[in-house]
């Protein structure tokens, strides 16, 4: 099980190294999927901070969705973190997936950022 998570933990920062080769200095939209739920948030690594968080486990989106383990989950935390940050004044982001494939509600999060308003 440690190899695992070794691996895992090699290909997130892999994954990290290249954005901030294309970064040019944009906060990163970071995803984070557990088997219950998903959380994104934005993270400036310049300050050091999070900017906007979101997540499955919020008490507006909880009342709203049946499981916070699908697709349908994923796209609602998408549209909320993404209205977060533009409340905040962000719009320009680097999409990091982290250590999980661009597939399922990986991708259903960063489509329904897309429609929020965040360009990646």
């Amino acid at each position: 099980m440690a190899v695992q998570k070794q691996a895992l933990q090699r290909r997130a920062q892999r994954v990290r190294r290249q954005l901030k080769k294309v970064g040019n200095g944009r906060p990163r939209l970071s995803v984070y999927r557990s088997s219950k739920n998903i959380y994104a948030q934005i993270i400036d690594d310049a300050a050091g901070n999070t900017v906007v968080a979101a997540s499955t486990l919020d008490a507006d989106l909880r009342k709203k969705l049946k499981t916070g383990a699908d697709a349908e989950a994923a796209a609602a935390v998408g549209k909320l973190v993404a209205e977060r940050a533009t409340k905040a004044g962000v719009k320009d982001v680097v999409f990091d997936r982290g250590p999980y494939i661009f597939h399922g509600r990986v991708k259903a999060l960063a489509e329904a950022a897309r429609e929020g308003g965040l360009t990646f």
